[in-house]
């Protein structure tokens, strides 16, 4: 029970963040290896990964450019020179008994990155973000539901590149840290650099937690920081960070005990942290720079290439989108899909208007899916799709999303402009004032309630008007409809 003379007039919780990001190199970090999810365990090992006698590291060049790249969009400073450095443990998913890592001058120096939460800004100190290689895995279950009383090891992961990024303790509550990394996410894979599923381990959390508890007193007590390993979901990682900032302050108010720098795993049965063990420090893992490796030293011309292949950021086209009138939550996920965002801008640019354009792209997301393709495979230009639009705000075909599917479909089949495959599905309205005067015409004579409802003042009624004559008028323009009603129910 807690002790009654301990209380919590208020306290204050300081999270930061390491994120461990697998990069999407088709080789491991220091070898030619292949590098990708999956595979019969052990298979895509080589004697480099296998730390066998005489076997020399050789440092990937796109892993390099991609943590650049990662660094340059975090807002970070890139060092101009680096080095290797080897993290001495002995543990069965790194043979060779160490890890090539970065200590003290890693790739990526200081950096803000400014996080959007509930519609605030708020800015994110960035401590640092080296490159490393990721270790393997252990098993202590064997494939097939077969019982084992040992644990075994799977090697296909070790060599990875991996970019561990590490963020100062600018975090207040669990709800920052999983937008955070859901930001992140999307980041990365807009750049093009890792794939980002969690599922696949190609993303993992470790939040380091404290908590400075201001008791009844005034006087504050903070709490040792603990970091919890391995969180392979924003949903485990939002629950256990807010788990810890309660273990932590319950702990205190029951014993007053602050605690001891420590690790934690996260238990899903019981939800809950356990702790794994106390943590290391620096010092115990006895670094020292690998001789088998150069310095990596990054040019201005280098630095000028990586930067102008980068462009715009997400959060950059988010503003832009929304300057444009589009819904948040479409300018979001417009603008975290890069080639998606290219091809909607190149649809506005051939003259869609932006709402059309972005309608036109989830009509053909949607026919991609059903062929069980990507959006960037279909067979379609942007000034093809643009024309598309062009027809409905020219009011040359309805503004419905199977007038539009029916098109863009028959235009995937065979190419020609937008206006002829209209014609030739039999979607082009005619203009003429003609035909649309005579079908009001007869509406009026055959439907004198909805006309004496309307021009007695419910309004209503005049959609039910418009609706009459286009079930009994073929290829009639909506708008010319609605405009020659008027006309006519006014005289």
């Amino acid at each position: 029970m807690p002790d009654s003379a301990r209380q919590v007039k208020d306290y204050k919780v300081l999270v930061g963040l390491e994120i461990h990001v697998q990069l999407a190199t088709e080789s491991k970090m220091f070898t030619a290896a292949k590098n990708g999810f999956g595979g019969d365990p052990n298979t895509q090992v080589d004697p480099v990964v296998l730390g066998l006698p005489g076997v020399l590291p050789v440092m990937n060049k796109k892993a390099v450019e991609y943590s650049i790249k990662a660094g340059l969009a975090l807002g970070c400073k890139i060092a101009e020179h680096c080095k290797w450095d080897r993290k001495s443990y002995y543990y069965p998913d790194l043979p060779k008994n160490y890890q090539i890592s970065q200590y003290d001058q890693p790739l990526c120096g200081e950096g803000v990155f400014e996080l959007e939460v509930d519609g605030e800004v708020r800015p994110i100190r960035i401590r640092r973000a080296h490159l490393e290689e990721d270790a393997g895995k252990l098993l202590h279950d064997a494939p097939g539901g077969y019982e084992i009383d040992f644990s075994i090891v799977d090697l296909n992961r070790a060599g990875t590149p991996l970019l561990e990024i590490v963020t100062e303790p600018d975090f207040s509550t669990a709800k920052e840290v999983a937008a955070f990394g859901q930001e992140l996410q999307r980041l990365v894979q807009f750049l093009g650099i890792s794939h980002g599923q969690m599922q696949m381990g190609h993303m993992r959390f470790e939040p380091n937690i404290n908590v400075h508890i201001t008791d009844a007193d005034g006087n504050v007590h903070k709490t040792a920081i603990t970091e919890i390993k391995n969180l392979n979901s924003f949903n485990v990682l939002e629950k256990a960070t807010d788990y810890e900032v309660r273990r932590q302050i319950q702990t205190w108010l029951e014993t007053g005990d602050l605690g001891r720098k420590s690790t934690y795993g996260w238990d899903a049965d019981n939800e809950q942290t356990v702790l794994q063990r106390e943590k290391e420090e620096a010092h115990d893992y006895r670094y020292f720079p690998d001789p088998d490796l150069m310095p990596v030293r990054v040019s201005e011309q280098w630095l000028h290439e990586i930067k102008a292949s980068i462009g715009e950021l997400p959060r950059q086209r988010r503003e832009r989108y929304a300057k444009l009138g589009l819904p948040p939550e479409s300018a979001q996920v417009i603008a975290s899909d890069k080639s998606a965002g290219d091809y909607f801008d190149a649809i506005v640019d051939a003259g869609a208007e932006p709402k059309r354009a972005l309608a036109l792209i989830d009509t053909m997301r949607e026919i991609a899916g059903n062929r069980r393709e990507e959006l960037a495979d279909l067979p379609l230009t942007p000034a093809r799709v643009a024309e598309v639009g062009l027809l409905v705000q020219e009011g040359k075909v309805q503004a419905s999303k199977e007038t539009g599917r029916k098109i863009l479909e028959s235009l995937i089949e065979t190419d020609r402009p937008a206006e002829t495959a209209a014609t030739d599905l039999g979607l082009i309205q005619s203009n003429d004032t003609g035909p649309v005067d005579d079908a009001i015409d007869k509406l009026i004579a055959d439907n004198p309630q909805p006309l004496q409802d309307y021009r007695g003042g419910k309004q209503a009624a005049f959609g039910a008007l418009v609706g009459m004559v286009m079930r009994n008028g073929k290829g009639l323009n909506p708008k010319l409809v609605q405009q020659r009603l008027r006309e006519k129910l006014i005289d």
